[in-house]
């Protein structure tokens, strides 16, 4: 393969890249994500196991929850002290700390036998729980009541913060009342409240209905089948321009042979000797002399 043919493929498969990385940020709800105040993300499995993740700022955590943080940004935070503030029985927890804008937040882990015990966690005590099988399906449910009225009455709030709950969910959903009224990308559905809704004391409710058999094996399925769909095309895609590169470096076809040739070739005669300049036939040429 010539040095044309091989840039050419390495140029396409630049391209090829890049396309598909670009396809793969825009995906979803689009590139970026939005930020929250506080976000619970609740991971649920048919058995009724669940990971809850809170992404919260430390001031939602004082004003929602009634957290007993100190609210300078520079102070320390104990993270054993967050973590106990969300371990119970059948539940375990690990915390990171992180800034966003100079201002300090909090993302805690919590992993629980049973969703319907979560509630019995002073952090998620202001909602409550109900995961059942009804027949050939499974229903979800779970209304947020009011907040915990913290100690945050000092804060200044700008009005545009946003509460948000997501589910992510273990099998096909048959009916949600999600207000988007669409289920994003992953199977996850969402519920976004303003925090100045959320300090008012108005609930939440989710609700949801699954179907009994997860989809775990099914979207592997169909995520190595796009991978061989994927790997088979970018296989084409070089094999063709590949195969253009060295059409276009073929010769172009000898003339065809006279018939007095074709017919020397059939006797098995090859032919006259190829003709040289200079030299007669029989006459060898002048002799060349002695040095």
């Amino acid at each position: 393969m010539s040095f044309g043919v091989v840039r050419h493929v390495r140029s396409s498969l630049i391209v090829l890249l890049a396309v598909c990385a670009i396809a793969a940020g825009c995906s979803g709800a689009g590139v970026f994500k939005r930020e929250y105040e506080y976000e619970e993300e609740l991971y649920l499995a048919l058995d009724g196991s669940a990971t809850l993740n809170v992404n919260a700022s430390v001031a939602s955590l004082v004003t929602l929850r009634g957290a007993d943080l100190d609210l300078d940004p520079r102070a320390r935070i104990d993270r054993n002290r967050v973590r106990a503030l969300f371990e119970g029985e059948g539940a375990s927890a690990s915390v990171s700390l992180a800034r966003r804008d100079g201002r300090r937040f909090v993302h805690v882990s919590v992993r629980a036998d049973d969703v319907r015990q979560v509630s019995r966690l002073a952090p998620f005590a202001w909602s409550t729980y109900r995961f059942d099988r009804r027949g050939d399906m499974f229903e979800f449910r779970q209304v947020v009541g009011p907040s915990a009225e913290g100690t945050g009455g000092a804060i200044q709030w700008t009005g545009e913060e946003i509460v948000a709950f997501r589910m992510h969910l273990p099998s096909e959903i048959l009916f949600h009342n999600a207000p988007s009224g669409e289920v994003e990308r992953g199977n996850i559905l969402e519920w976004e409240q303003p925090l100045t809704e959320r300090l008012a004391g108005r609930p939440v409710d989710i609700e949801v209905h699954l179907e009994p058999k997860s989809i775990l094996y099914t979207t592997l399925w169909l995520f190595g089948s796009t991978i061989v769909a994927a790997a088979g095309a970018l296989a084409l895609v070089i094999w063709w321009i590949a195969r253009r590169g060295r059409e276009s470096e073929i010769a172009e076809p000898r003339p065809p042979a006279s018939p007095q040739n074709r017919a020397r070739v059939r006797d098995g005669d090859p032919g006259p000797p190829p003709h040289r300049a200079g030299v007669r036939d029989g006459d060898p040429g002048p002799a060349r002399g002695n040095a």
